[in-house]
């Protein structure tokens, strides 16, 4: 039977039959016993469509229709059917077909230009559609559409200076701010920086980044992981407490390296001291902070230790597979084991579930990802704040 799309196609082959029999009967004729033109032809390549003769069909018509003004967009709809189908071959056939008629008009050409770059895109070959984008962004009306594809495909390449040059070129021209995004492409030149060990081209790229409105924690973060690695760890301790204090959501990539750095240094001491300064200021951070140190296994720390206790004796859903009031009425020593043994129970359930979740698309990971696979938003990740029993509960519910 013939799909939806044949029947797209063959309703513009009848546009086009009717328009050549509309031309015949009552256009201009030096003869008037001149028979309609194409309707013939037009049959035939209606009978290859509705057969599903897919290729017999394009390349009558490719052979029948010249490109002309009447029937270029015609041409330029057939070739955006294909490449929605995910007939990409065929598009490019097409859209290379209208090209290369040699008294194509500059916008015709153009538009043409771009359906093809789109087509090469579609089709993975990102250094065609990266020339073809390149060329309309220089005057084009496909200059926003141009450069926008351009910083997709840069994205794509890991190219951020490429990346940051078209993004900049966008502001300008489409009068809205890409500040966060071009942010973060410094960051991604920072990171690499500091993968080679360039910290002060890291640095560089780290203070370009944090310029722009709104800014990124990205930056604040690299900035951080800059000083901790170059052993400045009263720059690193004082930047990882700002971060958790302007965006409690990272205290999942900022705790770590706190009760890193002070485990090292051997000042547990001052570690508890701060952190119960910080959870005195802003208690709502017990459950995050107990989150975080089951989820990256932080234990041996007294005020942490205390907020996972708590946490877990508070749960409401644990209560659906552990009794909490008999783990905490025996002796110390057994309560002690038996809270433990729940906890790691609890960093199993954790690593096994996603830890981020994008806030525009849903989209679900283990780690932070600065872009979203998904929607490729930039900075859409938040953490999960809690242990997630969805899967657990399910599978409880499923065997009752």
């Amino acid at each position: 039977m013939p799909t939806e799309s044949a029947f797209y196609l063959a309703g513009l082959f009848l546009l086009l039959a009717a328009a050549g029999w509309a031309t015949g009967r009552f256009g201009e004729r030096g003869d008037e016993d001149k028979p309609p033109p194409l309707n013939v032809d037009y049959l035939k390549g209606l009978n290859f469509l509705l057969n599903e003769q897919t290729d017999q069909a394009l390349e009558h018509f490719l052979r029948m229709v010249r490109v002309d003004d009447k029937t270029i967009e015609t041409h330029f709809a057939l070739g955006n059917l294909f490449r929605r189908r995910g007939e990409i071959d065929r598009a490019i056939r097409i859209h290379q077909n209208i090209i290369a008629r040699p008294d194509l008009a500059a916008e015709q050409r153009d538009q043409a230009l771009y359906s093809l770059a789109k087509d090469y895109l579609a089709a993975g070959l990102l250094d065609r559609a990266e020339k073809l984008f390149v060329r309309l962004a220089q005057g084009s009306r496909f200059q926003v559409q141009a450069l926008e594809s351009l910083g997709g495909i840069y994205e794509q390449e890991r190219d951020w200076s490429k990346a940051i040059d078209a993004g900049q070129r966008l502001e300008v021209l489409s009068g809205r701010s890409l500040a966060l995004q071009i942010a973060h492409y410094h960051c991604e030149l920072a990171e690499a920086a500091v993968a080679n060990n360039d910290y002060a081209s890291a640095r560089q790229f780290v203070k370009k980044a944090q310029a722009g409105r709104p800014r990124t924690m990205r930056g604040a973060l690299t900035r951080a992981h800059i000083a901790r690695d170059m052993d400045d760890n009263k720059t690193a301790l004082k930047l990882y407490h700002r971060i958790i204090d302007e965006n409690t959501y990272l205290i999942a990539e900022a705790l770590p390296e706190i009760v890193a750095i002070y485990v090292r240094e051997n000042a547990t001491a001052e570690l508890e001291s701060a952190l119960l300064a910080m959870l005195k200021k802003s208690p709502e951070m017990n459950a995050l902070v107990a989150y975080t140190a089951i989820v990256n296994d932080l234990g041996g720390i007294g005020v942490i230790d205390d907020c996972v206790e708590q946490y877990m004796l508070n749960e409401p859903t644990l209560g659906e597979f552990v009794d909490m009031q008999s783990v905490t009425t025996g002796d110390k020593k057994s309560n002690v084991s038996a809270l433990a043994k729940v906890r790691r129970a609890l960093s199993k359930l954790a690593s096994a579930t996603p830890r981020y979740q994008c806030q525009e698309c849903g989209f679900s990971s283990q780690r932070l990802l600065w872009q979203c696979p998904s929607c490729r938003n930039w900075e859409t990740q938040r953490p999960a704040s809690r242990v997630q029993f969805d899967t657990v509960l399910q599978h409880s519910i499923t065997n009752r």
